[in-house]
């Protein structure tokens, strides 16, 4: 099966842990928004009354006849097809329960430079983004990082939140790592000194040959100020 991605062509956003995903099972898929006339393809199939169960948003999967949306689902759906999640119900509800965690700390970082809503632009929301960061540096990302670390050491004799394998829960803490570096650089030098672990995890991911490859190529789409990890410099406090 060759799956169809659909996700906004500028950005790694929340479609790139799905990338992750697709790229470390090695299976075939198309970034559909990417190509040419990709993105009005995308809306297209959005806002088709065909579609029994439309996506609220991008990011979706078409699968064969299958249509699925939101980040979670869609790594769910893929974690069980590719060896990327765990074989017992059990295991598979955790690694989902991990990713629903990521999911709520992606809304809080990217909240940190859009604290009154999306439809404002950074520069309408300094002041207040500085406010949310502050809190956001000093509380929320080292109680999220910390609570991460802690499964690690929970999951004895292995190196990976879950189990002795990898998983995409694994690729999701590697994708928040990679963003919060660039976005907040000096704070993460700061927070990475007490979740070695984390740190740890980081570094098996990116070693791994398909992971590499992906992330030297022209694929992987570059961080930048439109997406969800947002490098201010008045920010990194």
């Amino acid at each position: 099966m060759r799956y169809e991605l659909y996700y906004w062509p500028e950005i790694q956003g929340r479609g790139e842990f799905v990338r992750l995903a697709l790229e470390e099972a090695g299976v075939p898929y198309v970034d559909v928004a990417r190509g040419k006339g990709g993105s009005a393809a995308m809306f297209k199939l959005m806002e088709s009354e065909r579609v029994k169960n439309p996506p609220f948003a991008p990011p979706f999967l078409k699968a064969g006849k299958l249509l699925i949306g939101q980040t979670a689902n869609i790594l769910l759906f893929l974690g069980a097809r590719h060896g990327l999640a765990p074989r017992d119900e059990a295991g598979r509800l955790w690694v989902h329960q991990l990713q629903l965690t990521i999911a709520d700390f992606v809304v809080e970082a990217h909240d940190t430079h859009h604290p009154i809503g999306s439809g404002l632009y950074y520069e309408d929301q300094k002041k207040e983004a500085k406010r949310r960061t502050a809190d956001f540096l000093a509380n929320r990302a080292p109680k999220y990082f910390g609570y991460f670390e802690d499964v690690l050491a929970r999951n004895r004799g292995s190196k990976y939140l879950v189990g002795k394998r990898l998983s995409y829960a694994d690729l999701s803490l590697f994708q928040i790592v990679d963003g919060m570096r660039y976005a907040f650089p000096k704070a993460m030098a700061r927070l990475e000194k007490k979740v070695p672990g984390v740190v740890e995890v980081y570094h098996l991911v990116e070693k791994r040959p398909r992971i590499g490859a992906y992330l030297a190529s022209e694929g992987r789409i570059p961080f930048n100020e439109m997406g969800i990890f947002r490098h201010y410099k008045e920010l990194d406090a």
